[in-house]
């Protein structure tokens, strides 16, 4: 019996052993589910991050966007006021030296009362026109700069320090709120 007993003891010790280990084995599988649910909701949780920073920074790149658009139409609508009138003032300047051709002309004419009336007539167009953002270039005696200048001819310089230089001016150069309207023809002295 004895030896019967030492069987059993020894099942026993197998068996708690197995259960210990059992034991063991749940805890462990339990302690790696633990672990496992808590690596999957800080993967969650990372993921998520990465999708709220994601969206904050296509948020900031909107807000961006939409402010550079308000600038740029603003811009662009106040430059189409100040030019809004460039077609029927770029007309205009034709008539404006016409209107040059006949003060010159008048100058002859001995009729003063008829000089005075027509000068304050031209003179009040051309301030109508400033007003509207039209400026005659200045060109005599400037060096020439085909930015600015179309050069129709070079004669020779009458003095040696006009050599580059606009000696004389055939057409008038225009500008509308500081953008070349009408180049100036000019000539030059070589």
């Amino acid at each position: 019996m004895q030896k019967h007993t030492q069987k059993d003891s020894q099942k026993e010790k197998t068996t708690r052993t197995d259960a210990g280990a059992e034991d063991r084995g749940l805890e462990q599988t339990v302690d790696t589910q633990e672990t496992g649910e808590e690596s999957s909701a800080e993967s969650e949780v990372d993921k998520l991050k990465k999708e709220v920073q994601s969206l904050q920074e296509k948020y900031l790149r909107q807000v961006a966007e939409f402010d550079n658009f308000r600038k740029r139409t603003a811009r662009e609508k106040v430059e189409l006021m100040q030019t809004a009138g460039k077609d029927v003032i770029l007309s205009l300047l034709t008539v404006i030296d016409d209107m040059d051709r006949a003060e010159k002309q008048m100058e002859v004419t001995q009729d003063a009362d008829l000089k005075h009336g027509i000068h304050l007539i031209f003179q009040k167009f051309r301030n109508l026109l400033q007003a509207k953002g039209l400026k005659q270039m200045q060109v005599i005696g400037e060096d020439f700069n085909p930015d600015f200048h179309e050069a129709i001819t070079e004669i020779p310089a009458p003095s040696p320090e006009l050599r580059g230089k606009v000696v004389d001016e055939l057409e008038k150069g225009y500008y509308l709120n500081d953008k070349i309207l009408r180049f100036a023809k000019v000539v030059v002295g070589k």
